[in-house]
């Protein structure tokens, strides 16, 4: 089984390739992810035979989960693919994600917020060597923590 894990939330964005539960290929590229996705899947489509999406569904850069929220969930509806999700936490050791001015996202628990922090200790996002699909579930609208700014 094949599975392509996508993480666009800042950059670079990662895809990561994983057969049962083993990463297989690593992609980066500091390409904004609308131009970077469709590229990518071309290529790993024509290569794999994918069975399922999983993304970071934020908190994070706002355009970057909605590119990549609609991106998967296009794919996942013509080629008739699983779109799964986790929080981005998953993807950086449960460390602060910055949002806007001094406030940072952060994780307690099964709690998300958002909080003033000085000097937090920040860690960037990467792809784990093994995942279980127990760390996704189907619960996949995405996260954007904050309102859009108007």
């Amino acid at each position: 089984m094949h599975e392509a894990v996508v993480i666009a939330l800042s950059s670079p964005v990662l895809v990561g390739v994983y057969e049962n539960g083993e990463l297989i290929e690593e992609i980066s590229t500091e390409a904004m992810s609308s131009d970077a996705l469709p590229e990518i899947f071309d290529t790993l489509l024509k290569k794999y035979h994918v069975e399922r999406l999983v993304y970071a569904k934020g908190p994070g850069s706002f355009m970057g989960i909605k590119v990549t929220y609609l991106f998967l969930q296009t794919v996942s509806i013509v080629k008739k693919i699983p779109l799964l999700a986790t929080d981005a936490f998953f993807f950086n050791e449960n460390h602060p994600i910055k949002a806007v001015g001094k406030l940072y996202f952060v994780k307690n628990s099964n709690t998300i917020s958002m909080v003033p922090l000085e000097n937090p200790l920040l860690k960037g996002f990467t792809l784990p060597r093994t995942i279980s699909s127990k760390n996704f579930d189907t619960d996949n609208a995405p996260y954007y923590g904050i309102d859009a700014v108007g």
